[in-house]
């Protein structure tokens, strides 16, 4: 019971905290013989040309935001193209998009979900380029010059923008949490990225070499993760550029970031089923070590160990192992209480933030426990329809 006590605590840490560490003495250890990586400067008319693509289903309340938005987007004149797909959608959105004749506008009334709709914008695109942003997210005004500019590397066949939650005072303990672990996932990717390649994408703000894209299957619920990742198989590069940025609203509770996060997590289960090839280490060692220390481990085993590891802790606890196993087993159950102190506090609208971290890394292993069970039970299908519903990603 011992080894296995030692051996699931030390996964769980290094999948939260260890992997950070070691990924940042690489880069210290990189930069320190090579230097920091520099973008050079391009000239705004070398600029590869661009075209914007967003998938859209019954947003009119946003989309003139969102229009408003992405024409207002820096770059070099006549070297960027939009394109807004509404298939499906039952609402003013087609009517709304249509009032812009700088937007391209391909509809139809047949619903076959969002990786469809992308796969039919990229028919039409012909730039060397292409940025894909969610219709619920506003870029920032420079964000496609600063994704642009990384093309200028024949190494590199992504960009991935940052992701920014926003959320206000009213903040309950799904945007706190929410809020902080995408801190935390910029941290990490920053250094992903300049030690090799981030490994995944999120919705909100990526780009690619047109010529590299490949369409995913239909089923895919990680469209962005798979195409991205795709790419990374390759052997090109993804790197991350946190001065492009989208910004969303938190989800509303988090019974509703609850749900997204275990669509997530069976688009996960199901990424690293199709993404086999990522998981040999004779391939591209760096990209697997980073994938499945960044990845794997956080959608596989680890949210598995950790109750196993605080029932073991218990045990050892009560068997009198030593003084160590008593502090290790208050320390867990001090986080846990504090879990369950933010669970009750979210139900009576109360806010004390600092029970609200415990609380969604609960929700976060908890909904990857339940997107493993589902994706199993060979509901996926299920999942991945209503994941389009609300076109939500990593």
């Amino acid at each position: 019971m011992e080894y296995f006590f030692w051996i699931g605590l030390f996964l769980i840490v290094y999948t939260y905290i260890g992997y950070g560490v070691v990924l940042y003495a690489l880069v210290a250890v990189k930069r320190r013989l090579s230097g920091k990586r520099h973008v050079p400067y391009t000239e705004p008319s070398s600029l590869p040309s661009c075209s914007v693509v967003v998938a859209v289903y019954n947003e009119a309340a946003i989309i003139e935001a969102k229009i408003a938005n992405t024409l207002a987007l820096a770059y070099p004149q006549g070297k960027l193209h939009y394109f807004f797909v509404t298939d499906g959608s039952t609402d003013e959105c087609p009517l709304l998009i249509a009032k812009y004749p700088q937007v391209n506008l391909l509809h139809t009334d047949e619903r076959k979900g969002k990786i469809a709709a992308i796969h039919r914008a990229m028919e039409q695109v012909t730039t060397d380029i292409v940025v894909f942003t969610d219709a619920n997210t506003l870029l920032n005004a420079d964000a496609l010059m600063e994704i642009a500019k990384h093309y200028a590397d024949g190494k590199i066949g992504a960009v991935a923008g940052e992701k920014r939650v926003y959320s206000g005072k009213e903040a309950d303990a799904s945007a706190a949490g929410e809020g902080f672990y995408w801190k935390y996932e910029s941290t990490l990717k920053k250094w992903d990225s300049e030690w090799y390649s981030v490994v995944g994408s999120a919705g909100e703000l990526f780009s690619i070499r047109t010529k590299l894209y490949e369409a995913v299957p239909p089923d895919t619920i990680l469209d962005d993760f798979m195409i991205s990742m795709r790419i990374a198989e390759k052997g090109y590069r993804v790197v991350y550029d946190p001065k492009a940025y989208a910004t969303e609203m938190a989800s509303e509770n988090v019974k509703e970031e609850l749900k997204r996060k275990v669509r997530i997590a069976a688009g996960g289960i199901q990424s690293i089923v199709r993404l086999k090839g990522l998981l040999n280490p004779f391939t591209n060692p760096v990209l697997t070590f980073q994938y499945i220390s960044h990845r794997v481990l956080r959608w596989t085993i680890t949210p598995v160990l950790l109750p196993l590891v605080f029932v073991s802790n218990g045990m050892l606890y009560l068997k009198g192992a030593g003084d160590l196993y008593t502090v290790l087993f208050y320390g867990q159950l001090f986080f846990y209480t504090l879990a369950c102190i933010g669970f009750l506090l979210e139900r009576k609208a109360l806010k004390i933030k600092a029970t609200f971290v415990p609380y969604y890394f609960c929700v976060m292993n908890y909904a990857v426990l339940a997107g493993i069970v589902r994706y199993l039970n060979g509901r996926q299908s299920a999942v991945w329809e209503r994941a389009h519903r609300k076109h939500e990603t990593l």
